[in-house]
């Protein structure tokens, strides 16, 4: 089985992949913490990395091939990237697309890394611009296009408990003899 668990920062991405990954013995992969590793080893905060790699687009290249080779050729995973959805295609057994309005994730990324509301609120709006610019132009991928997405949820609604048990009970009850068929992810360019 490979599940996939894609949304903005600060969604509730990582809590509910863990949580995912721990219900269903599954291997979690987050390619938020291979970001950050990348960005750590530049010196460079994950901010300051995103937009250098709207410069110099090996960054990118190198993160998503990783992620979709992962989820091409491994199974019993919980793939979790803003991307992961696209980049599984149709790989990918269940998808899973987390949000909630800026100010609720703000606060989450403050709280999380000991800043301020307002600077979380910016950094995430500029992180945000930055990756959307960059995935349209280097994969042709919408990433506001939710339609490839089996499982939806506003994560400022209920509580990571609760957000979790409602993805499992949704995924373990899923019977692959009844699936009429997952929306089918094309146009994506995966030119890594």
């Amino acid at each position: 089985m490979l599940l996939t668990v894609s949304g903005p920062p600060g969604s509730g991405k990582s809590t509910t992949a863990v949580g995912l990954a721990e219900a269903l013995d599954l291997e979690h992969v987050s390619g938020g913490d291979i970001f950050r590793e990348m960005a750590a080893e530049n010196d460079m905060t994950p901010v300051e990395f995103n937009e250098h790699a709207e410069t110099d687009d090996r960054i990118d290249r190198d993160l998503d091939r990783r992620l979709r080779e992962i989820a091409t050729t491994q199974d019993d995973v919980v793939l979790e990237s803003r991307l992961a959805g696209w980049l599984a295609g149709d790989h990918a057994d269940v998808r899973i697309w987390l949000d909630a309005p800026l100010d609720v994730r703000a606060a989450r990324i403050a709280d999380r890394e000991g800043k301020a509301v307002d600077r979380a609120r910016e950094e995430t709006r500029r992180r945000e611009e930055s990756e959307a610019k960059r995935y349209r132009e280097y994969y042709d991928i919408d990433i506001d296009d939710l339609s490839i997405y089996d499982i939806v949820y506003n994560t400022s609604r209920w509580g990571p408990d609760a957000v979790l048990e409602s993805i499992v009970t949704t995924v373990e009850a899923h019977e692959p003899a009844l699936d009429e068929g997952k929306h089918p992810v094309e146009g994506v360019r995966y030119d890594f």
